[in-house]
């Protein structure tokens, strides 16, 4: 926090307003970083979500006020029940995703013996023909490929979808004839042991969100202007893009705040900005006025399919789905892996905001593309794996 807050609406007043491009706010107290393990950050008994909470995400989702309080709770009680239901499906285990129609969590499984123990958690399953880890197996033999040689420009993403039971390869629209495209999708075809399917991108590439020098409740480094993601322990946690190890941030008011302590892209996109000089750290999402200032109080992993709500300074609060985990996305800078996409919009100066669903942290915005006036997508760097990196501890509420 700079050495003289401004009083703003309710706790926001206590945080380290960020900019845009690499954090938004979030704290704790004492939770422990789970290295990735979710079972580790099942959430706490959360209090029922605010009025406007609940109207912001029926807005974005085309919810009414019941629909949007109503999916809130069940994908709670969803992200609670997946690291139970994925033990109990044991190798079978063939990824997971909350069904909107139903209000449950589904589990892919490959045999049907361990169906009826996941069941037993109160899940509900789908008999699928590869496992997990088939899947991540393949889509990791294309990412060994494509990191010995660039995939080209026309290729947006590739991911592994358990609904689908394959890899798939986001093709950018006009580039599906490119012969290097073709080239790269038949080389993956060959490499894997799964179906290998395409969809068609924007035609617009991926970019990461920074943005120049502009006002309006930023950080600094360099000309760079980027938003802090989550409060940790000594610090907060950002978008790798913003900043370079031994950098120096400044806030908002140009005050001194700390250094990048390390930073990773391309190949990840996460960092970590030590804090002092006066300024201090608080279990804390801005909400902008469009919600309350939102409280963190953990880093459950929301399924794909749970609704995701991004703060980012240029565009503010925006919701959406989860659409995708474990997702390479193919910037001009290079791969960044193990990404998880979602349908919130963002622009430039949000790279970095904070990702959060219901109270529980998501993680940091890495880049995507289109605006929040036609729409578009983006991809958040996971907080557990920023934690268990840099073995830091999420501050919580």
């Amino acid at each position: 926090m700079r050495r003289k807050p401004v009083v703003r609406a309710g706790l926001s007043a206590l945080l380290v307003l960020g900019a845009l491009s690499g954090a938004g706010g979030a704290f704790s107290t004492a939770a422990a970083a789970t290295g990735g393990d979710t079972s580790a950050a099942e959430p706490a008994a959360a209090s029922a979500p605010s009025a406007t909470l609940v109207r912001a995400l029926g807005k974005d989702l085309g919810l009414t006020t019941d629909q949007a309080r109503r999916r809130l709770s069940q994908e709670a009680v969803a992200m609670k029940l997946e690291p139970k239901a994925k033990r109990a499906a044991g190798t079978s285990y063939g990824g997971s995703w909350f069904d909107a129609d139903s209000g449950k969590l589904v589990v892919g499984v490959t045999s049907a013996e361990r169906a009826e123990s996941v069941r037993a958690t109160g899940a509900t399953t789908r008999i699928v023909r590869h496992s997990a880890k088939a899947l991540d197996a393949a889509k990791a033999r294309l990412d060994k490929k494509a990191g010995k040689k660039a995939a080209p420009a026309g290729v947006s993403s590739w991911s592994v979808d358990p609904r689908a039971g394959s890899v798939v390869v986001r093709v950018r629209a006009g580039h599906e004839g490119d012969a290097a495209v073709r080239a790269f999708l038949r080389d993956a075809e060959r490499a894997s042991s799964v179906p290998v399917t395409t969809e068609k991108a924007p035609a617009q590439a991926p970019t990461t969100f920074a943005a120049g020098t502009v006002g309006g409740d930023p950080y600094y480094t360099g000309n760079v202007r980027c938003s802090i993601g989550f409060s940790v322990q000594g610090g907060f946690v950002t978008a790798g893009h913003c900043g370079q190890k031994g950098a120096s941030v400044s806030g908002w008011d140009r005050s001194y705040i700390g250094t990048f302590q390390g930073s990773s892209f391309p190949g990840n996109d996460y960092a970590y900005v030590s804090v002092g000089s006066g300024w201090w750290t608080v279990p804390v999402v801005l909400g902008w006025g469009t919600v309350p200032d939102a409280l963190v109080r953990g880093s459950a992993e929301a399924p794909v399919g749970a609704s995701i709500c991004r703060s980012g300074s240029t565009t503010h609060w925006h919701c959406g789905t989860v659409l995708a985990k474990n997702e390479t996305v193919n910037y001009s800078q290079g791969a960044v892996y193990q990404m998880t996409k979602t349908s919130v919009c963002a622009e430039g100066g949000d790279s970095g905001g904070s990702f959060i669903s219901g109270d529980q942290a998501q993680g940091v915005t890495s880049g995507g593309w289109g605006n929040c006036s036609s729409g578009g997508e983006t991809w958040y760097q996971p907080v557990n794996e920023i934690l268990s990196v840099y073995g830091l501890r999420l501050h919580t509420a």
